[in-house]
């Protein structure tokens, strides 16, 4: 009776790159050489959903990290250089942002030290909400390319936010690139001076030291691979001060994205068609033969009702009454959308990021708090200043709405009735009523907007700008073509004539020539400043600590998947110790390496270099099978730790017709029980000093399963949800195992209904998945059967629960 049950197997249509299971459901995350992420459940490997590779993200995946929560699948693309936060409930991609280099490994941990003045911050958090209105989601209608603000009833910031306890994402490079993201989103660090290329790391949960694998060049140009320890002691000395700045600045970057996705929606409500008015009056002025000014010609037509036939022409045939009542409904469709838009998203946008500012200013003023963290008091007004700015651009396209839509309801209501009267068609009486004061209304909108500029010929090919939005939506350098007009405004007047008030702090400015795309270009620009001085800061504050070189790299494993290659890293957050598993083939191919070191950089740790002789087996045989496995010499193909007790190795044995394979737990007990304490030579490589490691025997117990009918190469594990994902040599064979549980049906059965998550995420999941499965043709026998019977367990586990 085999150890480990197996509940799933599938030949894959493509090579697997990188795979990693959830911290919280049986769910595994698999990326392929087309880009295609996966998400597979353990029950059958059946598929949940699938994300396909994208023009706008990219189709190279190098890396994949679950948030520890299992809500969020981040992952990294080498072609594009951008790492994207995806939804793992609906495949949604909820953030995207780029990296000046390629991302190789990332890692994504959750604090878990506890003080008091963390608990209280915990308890009391989340007050933004008594004060801030909830922003209102955005238009389904708009193209937008992030989902994250467009689900109905759904709080998305916090969404993305997580949990209030600090979570940290860290990515890894080429060219010794390490950056540190709060919540996934807020760079709190930037490290330089690690040599190599990142090839794993590890962040101890108590933010003390950083753990990393690179690989550099010796001096005689082969690839060594090293371990590299980084002080981080700034993080966990000030960690409720990172926790709060980290939530404050992941607050006000979700917010910046939220701004810049409303103005996306601005945009996409302007349409080209408003071009139109300007585009025809320009054409008309290079065709007519009088030298009378457009502006006179409508004037003409106002006052006596009469035209020039140049004037008719253009009315009647290429604007035409049906023209005009479109381009008028089109102008109200769009302004009123804009103006929601500003009134709603802007507005309120606006007004929570200056609220959180605010805090940030309050706490960078307690500078013996925060200051070691780089929080600068000037710059956050500054951005204060940059916010309140973009607040009171948007007001003034906001006026210029307003004033825009008044303008051309009256000239499009004279206009419409002035054509019809030269169609000689009936006038509904309604409109035919116009007083002295709309006559008015409608020659100073024609004396305003409808004179001829040949400076703006030159620079944008028109003589008019009748429409006056587009302007500030475009994103462009230039100054506005038509600024509004602030001749007759007192308080303009009264602030030019005060000297005290002119140069006064407390006064936005206002920047009257500039559009609302380039204010808030500026905003981001600024507030961008703000959120890079803390990463600069907390980044030079972490040192090297140790600098361990390991093996040089064997030719042969460089076609390997670098996700898949050993050294594999890991944190035992009750012992506080990094450890580090790894094999060197070239110096002993039948020893597994574990090196371990506190997470306390100043700590000393005995026995920190030890291995484990596959050849050599000291456990007791049970049973004939066990004996029979004792004879055999094994050489690890792979290791991954299943908890802080237990490593899971995939081992081969060679013999004479072919190779076996093996699945094994390794319990780590009897391997750091060794005695004999290694003292490293310095100046010298682990594999050069490799004799003299103390050795310990393989102790396997009855913790094994051959895997037949396949070449296993690779192994994921998840010692939480006691689950394997075994892979094969050529990265497309896979099989999910149960660790816990031996291979009888009906103890299996009930594990499996036991170990369904009850959560209304994996029941949407469920549901998806099958759909998707129905699709696929497996050529199973009895698929349908089978399904039915799972169909039927998960309604037992069901009413169980």
């Amino acid at each position: 009776m085999p150890a480990f049950r197996q509940v799933g197997e599938k030949q894959l249509p493509n090579p697997v790159l990188c795979m990693a299971w959830s911290p919280k459901r049986d769910l595994i995350a698999l990326a392929n050489t087309t880009g295609e992420l996966l998400l597979h459940r353990l029950a059958s490997f059946q598929r949940v959903w699938s994300l396909p590779p994208s023009e706008y993200t990219g189709k190279d995946i190098t890396a994949l990290a679950w948030r520890p929560d299992g809500k969020i699948l981040a992952f990294s693309l080498g072609d594009t250089k951008q790492v994207v936060l995806c939804g793992v409930e609906k495949a949604e991609i909820l953030h995207v942002f780029p990296m000046q280099n390629p991302v190789t490994c990332m890692h994504w941990m959750e604090v878990m030290e506890e003080n008091s003045a963390l608990s209280s911050f915990y308890n009391s958090e989340d007050e933004s909400k008594l004060f801030l209105p909830k922003l209102p989601t955005l238009p389904k209608s708009y193209s937008t390319t992030s989902k994250i603000f467009s689900e109905e009833k759904s709080d998305e910031i916090m969404n993305l936010l997580g949990e209030v306890r600090l979570n940290i994402l860290v990515l890894g490079g080429d060219a010794g690139f390490v950056e540190l993201y709060a919540y996934g989103m807020y760079k709190i660090a930037t490290l330089t001076g690690v040599s190599g290329s990142c090839r794993n790391l590890s962040l101890s949960c108590d933010l003390k030291s950083l753990s990393v694998i690179t690989e550099v060049r010796s001096a005689d140009n082969n690839p060594e691979i090293c371990y590299i320890q980084l002080d981080t002691g700034l993080l966990s000395d000030c960690l409720p001060e990172v926790t709060r700045m980290a939530r404050k600045f992941t607050h006000i970057s979700t917010l910046l994205q939220y701004l810049h996705l409303s103005l996306t929606c601005m945009c996409e409500a302007w349409e080209d068609i408003l071009m139109q008015m300007d585009l025809r009056l320009t054409k008309f002025v290079q065709e007519k033969n009088t030298s009378t000014q457009v502006q006179d010609e409508f004037l003409e037509l106002l006052l006596w009702g009469q035209s020039s036939p140049e004037l008719q022409a253009l009315l009647m045939n290429q604007l035409t009454v049906k023209g005009l009542k479109k381009l008028g409904q089109s102008i109200e469709s769009s302004y009123s959308s804009i103006q929601k838009l500003v009134i709603s998203h802007l507005q309120s946008g606006s007004e929570a990021l200056l609220y959180h500012l605010s805090e940030v200013k309050g706490m960078s003023l307690w500078k013996q708090k925060f200051e070691p963290l780089g929080l600068d008091s000037a710059a956050i007004e500054g951005a204060i200043t940059a916010v309140g700015s973009f607040s009171l651009k948007a007001n003034e396209l906001l006026q210029v709405i307003d004033k825009s839509m008044k303008n051309f309801k009256a000239f499009f209501r004279w206009l419409y009735v002035a054509m019809l009267r030269m169609c000689e068609e009936h006038v509904p009486p309604e409109l035919n009523k116009m007083t002295q004061k709309d006559i008015a209304f409608v020659a100073d909108f024609l004396s305003e907007h409808f004179s001829e500029n040949e400076e703006l010929f030159d620079r944008k090919g028109k003589y008019f700008n009748v429409e006056r939005v587009g302007q500030y939506l475009k994103d462009e350098e230039e100054d506005l073509v038509s600024p509004p007009n602030t001749k007759g405004n007192q308080w303009l007047k009264f602030l030019q004539g005060s000297t005290q008030l002119k140069e006064s702090p407390l006064l936005f400015p206002s920047y009257p020539q500039k559009s609302l795309h380039f204010v808030k270009r500026m905003m981001e620009d600024v507030i961008e400043q703000c959120l890079q001085k803390p990463a600069e800061v907390i980044g030079k504050s972490v040192k090297q600590a140790v600098f361990l070189p390991l093996y040089t790299v064997p030719e042969s494993s460089e076609n390997t998947p670098r996700l898949f290659e050993l050294p594999s890293l890991w944190n035992d957050k009750k012992t506080k110790m990094h450890y580090v598993v790894f094999s060197m083939p070239e110096i002993s191919p039948h020893k597994l390496y574990l090196l371990r070191k506190g997470t306390d950089p100043n700590r000393h740790v005995p026995n920190s270099v030890m291995s484990v002789d596959l050849s050599h087996h000291i456990d007791n045989a049970e049973s004939d099978d066990a004996a029979a496995l004792h004879h055999h010499v094994y050489s690890c193909l792979d290791a991954r730790f299943y908890d802080d007790e237990m490593l899971t190795v995939v081992l081969e044995r060679a013999e004479e017709e072919k190779s076996r394979r093996v699945l094994a737990q390794l319990p780590l007990a009897s391997s750091l029980g060794c005695e004999t304490e290694f003292s490293w030579k310095p100046g010298l490589r682990l594999d050069q000093q490799s004799s003299a490691i103390p050795c310990q025997g393989l102790v396997l117990g009855n913790q094994w399963r051959e895997l037949e009918n396949m070449k296993a190469q690779f192994v994921a594990v998840n010692g939480i949800r006691k689950v394997a994902c075994v892979l094969s040599a050529n990265l497309r064979h896979i099989r999910v195992f149960e660790m816990d549980v031996e291979d009888e049906d009906d103890e299996g059965a009930e594990s499996q209904n036991a170990s369904a998550d009850q959560d209304g995420l994996e029941a949407t999941m469920s549901s998806q998945g099958q759909g998707e499965e129905s699709g696929e043709a497996e050529g199973h026998q009895g698929d349908g059967l089978q399904k039915q019977e799972e169909h039927l367990e998960s309604e037992e586990a069901l009413d169980l629960a």
